[in-house]
């Protein structure tokens, strides 16, 4: 079963930014279908490409997630059905010790929010945090892109 094992931070300071620039990232616009917490089904397009996305509730750190390419004009009509306003945002990718960081920098009402993610192979996978991590929102539901999203509609 495909699964994701994600911890999520917020951002201290700008030290990350340090060698970007915006044509390091990718921009996203995303919004869900369903807003069951048992079950979220999401529309995402990320730059031209476009995915449909199901995540049970997560465990620990742990959930499934079914992601699937589909046809970006489809997205675009999926976004008008969603039960959620769109959230925006702007991905960065670092590479740091190893391993893989996106940088969330959000858009829209949630502007100057500043969310990093790390996924990891098993849940007691050791890593490094960069000097440019705060603290860590993993668990914090004021911090998925769900909830996100519902701040957009404000």
């Amino acid at each position: 079963m495909p699964q994701e094992i994600e911890r999520k931070y917020l951002v201290a300071g700008d030290e990350w930014r340090k060698n970007l620039s915006e044509a390091d990232s990718s921009f996203i616009q995303q919004a869900y279908l369903s807003v069951d917490p048992d079950r979220v089904v999401r529309i995402r397009i990320r730059d031209n490409m476009a995915f449909l996305t199901i995540k049970s509730r997560t465990i620990r750190y742990t959930r499934s997630e079914f992601e699937y390419p589909i046809p970006h004009q489809d997205a675009i009509e999926m976004l008008k059905l969603c039960k959620s306003a769109v959230l925006i945002k702007r991905r960065y990718e670092i590479h740091f010790k190893g391993m893989l960081w996106e940088v969330d920098e959000f858009l829209g009402k949630n502007k100057g929010l500043i969310l990093a993610e790390i996924e990891l192979d098993h849940e007691d996978q050791d890593f490094v945090n960069p000097d440019w991590l705060g603290e860590e929102v993993t668990h914090d539901s004021d911090y998925t892109n769900l909830q996100l999203s519902m701040n957009e509609e404000d």
